[in-house]
């Protein structure tokens, strides 16, 4: 694939992108589900109390359905961008809403893979990098609605940085240990420094799982970036939410999203970034 001509890489990119967003639309709207009825059921059987039945839910079942009415979706209504433009964003039975955010994920998904293909070629390298922004997508979206970043996406992702330092950057396994261990205490003393500053609490704990994974991928020297472009990205997003009086002054306010935009950020063009960062902090300190 690597000798193919741009004009035939980028729109294979941009199709196997939006395919795996179809997916991850899956996951966001399933995963949180799914944990709550486990949740659920640990609860009820550490009471001692009668266990629930339910229907099996899973990322396969049940198909695809409507939310409002439970129609199954048919296979072309399905198909990624091309579905819900067909249908206006309605059901097809009933005429219910369904949620902009489809296709959106899709069309994130794929120009996430258009570009990590772009800048780093057609290569195994750049697959895994496919695989991490659409892991750090799923993860920011669920934890904009749900306020949950789940284990299921940020301790495989963790691990899976290590391994690409293994297989593609031996020489970077160690920053890449350290940059785990070093997000993950980033956070947390963040986390403890404003808790028993104020007696409330700043973040939840899979921010700093996912700044652990972050550091993984990108070693330990990304970091102090890392952080700078998620603070400042929550600081202004937060301020024009709270200007625009969609979000109060003290309603809580997902961290997870702007981690996952740095990330992006960092592991699609890090190289140059990192370069001009460290030319501005030594020019400052010359």
């Amino acid at each position: 694939m690597s000798d193919l001509p741009p004009l035939i890489l980028w729109p294979l990119a941009f199709l196997f992108g939006a395919a795996l967003g179809s997916f991850l639309n899956v996951v966001i709207v399933r995963l949180p589900v799914m944990l709550m009825r486990r949740w659920r059921a640990e609860a009820l059987a550490a009471l001692e109390q009668p266990t629930e039945t339910s229907q099996r839910y899973n990322l396969a079942t049940p198909r695809s359905h409507c939310p409002g009415c439970g129609h199954f979706i048919a296979w072309h209504d399905n198909l990624p961008l091309i579905g819900w433009l067909k249908r206006r964003g309605r059901c097809a039975a009933c005429g219910t809403s369904i949620s902009v955010q489809y296709p959106l994920v899709e069309l994130t998904a794929a120009m996430l893979a258009v570009t990590a293909i772009g800048i780093h070629g057609a290569s195994w390298q750049s697959l895994w990098l496919v695989g991490a922004c659409l892991t750090l997508l799923a993860g920011a979206v669920i934890d904009w609605r749900t306020q949950l970043l789940p284990d299921a996406l940020t301790l495989p992702l963790l691990w899976a940085g290590l391994l690409y330092q293994w297989l593609f950057a031996p020489w970077m396994l160690e920053s890449a240990v350290l940059g785990a261990v070093a997000g993950y205490l980033s956070l947390w003393s963040v986390y403890w420094l404003f808790k028993l500053t104020t007696g409330k609490e700043g973040m939840g704990y899979g921010d700093f799982k996912l700044m652990a994974a972050l550091g993984a991928w990108l070693g330990w020297q990304s970091l102090p970036l890392l952080l700078l472009l998620s603070a400042g990205v929550g600081a202004v997003v937060g301020v024009t939410l709270i200007a625009t009086q969609r979000q109060e002054r003290n309603q809580a306010m997902p961290f997870g999203p702007y981690i996952a935009l740095a990330g992006w950020i960092v592991l699609l063009v890090g190289e140059p970034l990192l370069a001009a960062y460290r030319n501005l902090l030594l020019g400052s300190w010359g």
